[in-house]
């Protein structure tokens, strides 16, 4: 009976003398991995100051589920996302990026995927902007394919009060009929190619 209580009291001193042996984690690590967290919480003044600079407006957004059904059946989900919304003088249009990833100055999926104006696939069905969406790798759908609906609410907007935001992978973010519409060349809001910190890398078309 008492070889296990040995043996587990070697372990714990191993594991501590790893512990202590560790170097501890630096602040530039500590930073890389708060990097792969989404934006919830973080300081984003910087990007809601560039947001601005382009001509457009710092959007707050909060989940929310069934939003197919009456208002007051609305489920609302944990945390809030902050937008940049760029609305066009000239039709009325508009495109949300996530300030996140409007500011990156790295490259994210989403500021590929607008640049790269992949075509549309022609098995979309239903929704395209969605279909397009996971398309290219990302969702916007919330609790899968369903006719409960969800997305990013801002109830005191009358005309996007459900944002479809396509979320890629890495968490970045950009409206998921924005994209569509790029994709055929059509600009809604403003064109992002300048407001993106993330330059082109496709080159001009």
């Amino acid at each position: 009976m008492k070889r296990p209580l040995v043996a587990l009291a070697i372990l714990t001193c191993i594991a501590l003398a790893v512990a202590i042996c560790l170097p501890a984690t630096t602040p530039v690590q500590a930073a890389g991995a708060r990097s792969a967290v989404a934006d919830e919480g973080a300081d984003l003044s910087k990007a809601a100051t560039h947001c601005v600079k382009w001509g457009g407006e710092v959007d707050d957004r909060e989940p929310y589920y069934n939003t197919n059904d009456d208002p007051q059946n609305w489920f609302r989900l944990d945390g809030s996302r902050q937008f940049c919304k760029f609305t066009s003088k000239k039709d009325g249009s508009r495109i949300f990026v996530l300030l996140s990833t409007l500011y990156s100055e790295q490259p994210t999926l989403a500021a590929l995927a607008y640049y790269a104006e992949v075509p549309i696939s022609g098995s979309c069905n239903g929704n395209p902007a969605s279909c397009y969406c996971s398309q290219l790798g990302g969702s916007d759908l919330f609790g899968g394919v369903n006719a409960a609906g969800g997305g990013w609410v801002k109830k005191s907007d009358p005309v996007d009060t459900v944002l479809e935001a396509c979320i890629f992978p890495d968490m970045s973010s950009i409206d998921s009929w924005g994209l569509a519409y790029h994709s055929f060349g059509i600009i809604r809001g403003r064109n992002l190619d300048k407001a993106l910190r993330y330059p082109n890398p496709y080159g001009t078309k």
